[in-house]
């Protein structure tokens, strides 16, 4: 089981509700600052969730691994980048359905392993990961239906909604009088990430709504990770312990303005604006896979690397 904190494994990875809560009231709020609102949480979740990527993976504990590991660490990353540059100008409409589905898979097999690490019974781990991969595959068709094939439309929306999310709530509560712990909030989370595509008009907040809960899962860890990588290193007193959370964030923070400006540019009416898009897409799509190598802990380095310091308290 991970230690980080009871207050921020409640409120920050187990149930990060708060997230997705400030964004549905803002819209409701402020309704003509739809814009607005969608780009500050590209700027202050999303895109640092994507750029904290970089600074675990090209940690120099890392090095080593990475040398000896060029093929999936090198050159299939170099791969994607070449795939999704051909896919975007070429096959726009498939590569965007791929992207999807990348996006879907990556977030639930987060929600899949956050459960794990703090989950012993493998019973109740097992029902974990079903219950958050058929809830995520039911959201996943939901938008698929709905914003691709227009299957699902103004006229029978509200019925798919009620189905969809009954099954949500049934599974949910099975769980919670099953294993009767506090684990059924992590459960709770990784079934409803996607929840909005069932109600929401714009796609874009289906994508960054309920996924708030994902940035704050994957930053909170990645921090931890990453600071007690160079505690572990150096003999640092309490009060440089500032300077190491501002090496991490600036890094961050450098990232997602980046990002955040091509993505704003890419609604411009001028199309060589618009294709900016695709640099942060790219990150996007490196950030899936890269994920996918460093956080599976079958492997020892990654034992030895992350999930070491992820069972280390802050």
């Amino acid at each position: 089981m991970i230690i980080i904190n009871p207050k921020i494994d409640f409120f920050l990875i187990k149930f990060p509700i708060i997230f997705p809560a400030i964004y549905l009231i803002s819209l409701y709020l402020f309704p003509s600052f739809e814009n607005i609102i969608i780009i500050l949480t590209i700027l202050l979740l999303a895109e640092p969730h994507f750029g904290a990527t970089w600074p675990f993976f090209l940690d120099k504990s890392n090095k080593e691994y990475i040398i000896k590991n060029r093929i999936p660490l090198i050159i299939i990353p170099l791969l994607i980048v070449i795939f999704s540059l051909i896919g975007f100008f070429t096959f726009n409409s498939l590569f965007l359905l791929i992207f999807y589905a990348a996006n879907v898979y990556h977030v639930t097999r987060q929600s899949v392993g956050v459960g794990i690490l703090y989950t012993k019974d493998e019973k109740e781990k097992k029902y974990q990961k079903n219950i958050i991969y058929i809830c995520n595959l039911l959201f996943f068709v939901y938008g698929y239906f709905r914003f691709y094939l227009d299957i699902i439309n103004e006229n029978n929306n509200f019925q798919f909604f009620l189905v969809v999310n009954l099954i949500v709530v049934i599974l949910n509560l099975i769980y919670l009088f099953t294993f009767k712990n506090k684990n059924f909030f992590i459960c709770l989370t990784g079934s409803i990430i996607f929840l909005p595509i069932t109600f929401v008009s714009n796609p874009v907040h289906a994508i960054i709504m309920g996924v708030t809960m994902h940035y704050s899962q994957y930053l909170i860890l990645t921090y931890k990770v990453t600071f007690k990588r160079i505690l572990s290193n150096f003999n640092y007193k309490y009060s440089l312990k500032k300077f190491i959370n501002l090496k991490f964030f600036l890094a961050i923070f450098i990232y997602s303005l980046l990002m955040t400006v091509l993505s704003y540019l890419s609604k411009s009416d001028s199309e060589i604006f618009r294709n900016f898009i695709i640099i942060p897409i790219v990150g996007q799509m490196l950030h899936f896979y890269i994920d996918s190598q460093l956080w599976k802990f079958s492997i020892q380095h990654n034992r030895e690397n992350v999930l070491n310091y992820l069972k280390e308290s802050f």
